[in-house]
């Protein structure tokens, strides 16, 4: 993938703060890249007043220039409302596979002993979600169905990025869905799975079973992870992984749609917390994950340059913290900009001092 347009779309409350800041980490004198960055509005207020046409637009412009930054946003809960502009941006870019990564944050002690950085890749569609349900019976004889899906192409695209997104961070794909009990449907994915480590033998390779994965989550210390997942199996990992870092603070997460031959066409990153209302307008918020949802977009253009700026955010990103500049929820008393300050100092010298080499 290369482009020189990241599409950004705005967000609420203190999500949108720390895109700004994000932003600011882009900026040309920065990282060294003239990136264009079209907005799109997608705040709660303006998907209301163009009941979501606002963001079938941003969808279009993300499909035209492969690359999205987004902002938390509000998902009302109201029925007839504007609904999840999440949802919507899957399925008009195509976006098969949701991939949230956590990563140890220096100073912050982690459960279970983790360290290495863990990545769910989970299906974005399908499964338990967008199933049909009914019931049946009346009382204690009342009986409830649910009528679930997925696709192989969709497992073929879960199982081929965790081993391409394995060879590239040098991890292990470990775990898998329960195929011992349900061979037929989560047996799609094994299969997919052990036909991608086919295609992939330099890649380990330690399929296991959703409980025993689990299991093994609590107490590893080891090798980083790529594990494949169903949609409601990763859902529920994603919210397990992520904390055992001791924080989400280091943690993007990126929706991903490919191309034929199960390449990256288009990417969507956000941080994988929300909007945070209570430190609206405080410049407390830790803005860390989403300048990593932004280092993580350049990471996967088909650039040297752009990579290099991708590293250098992400490396100046945890230097700032091991270095002491942290705010408040990682114990520290930096405002929100002071952090980003810091790290947009260290990229310059980072980028500088690789020029020289």
């Amino acid at each position: 993938m290369r482009t020189s347009t990241i599409v950004v779309l705005e967000g609420d409350e203190t999500g949108q703060e720390l895109l700004e800041e994000a932003l600011r980490v882009l900026a040309p004198d920065v990282v060294g890249l003239e990136l264009e960055l079209p907005r799109h509005d997608l705040s709660l207020e303006s998907r209301r007043a163009t009941e979501n046409g606002v963001v079938y637009e941003a969808a279009a412009a993300i499909r035209g220039a492969g690359l999205g930054l987004k902002a938390a946003t509000i998902t009302p809960e109201k029925a007839g409302d504007v609904g999840s502009p999440n949802r919507i941006l899957r399925e008009e870019i195509g976006g098969h596979v949701i991939v949230r990564t956590g990563r140890r944050i220096p100073g912050v002690v982690p459960m279970g002993g983790v360290h290495s950085p863990i990545s769910v890749v989970r299906m974005a569609v399908g499964d338990a979600y967008g199933a049909k349900e009914w019931r049946e019976g009346e009382g204690e004889a009342e009986v409830a169905f649910r009528t679930e899906r997925i696709e192989r192409r969709i497992c073929r695209a879960v199982a081929e990025f965790s081993f391409r997104h394995a060879e590239r961070t040098r991890a292990k794909v470990f775990g898998g869905p329960k195929y011992t009990v349900s061979p037929i449907y989560e047996g799609m994915l094994k299969e997919e799975m052990d036909a991608a480590a086919e295609r992939h033998p330099e890649v380990p390779y330690e399929p296991q079973l959703i409980d025993a994965t689990f299991a093994l989550l609590v107490g590893a210390a080891g090798d980083p992870l790529v594990i494949p997942a169903l949609n409601r199996d990763g859902d529920i990992l994603s919210d397990l992984v992520l904390p055992l870092f001791g924080s989400i603070a280091g943690s993007e997460s990126l929706l991903v749609a490919f191309d034929e031959d199960y390449a990256p066409r288009a990417l969507v990153a956000e941080a994988a917390h929300g909007t945070a209302p209570a430190l609206l307008g405080k410049n407390l918020a830790n803005p860390m994950a989403m300048i990593l949802a932004a280092a993580a977009l350049l990471s996967h253009v088909d650039d040297d340059a752009t990579r290099a700026a991708g590293r250098a955010i992400r490396e100046a990103s945890l230097e700032a913290v091991a270095a002491g500049v942290r705010t408040a929820d990682l114990s520290g008393h930096a405002s929100t900009t002071e952090y980003t300050d810091e790290v947009i100092s260290r990229v310059r010298s980072k980028l500088e001092v690789w020029a020289s080499l």
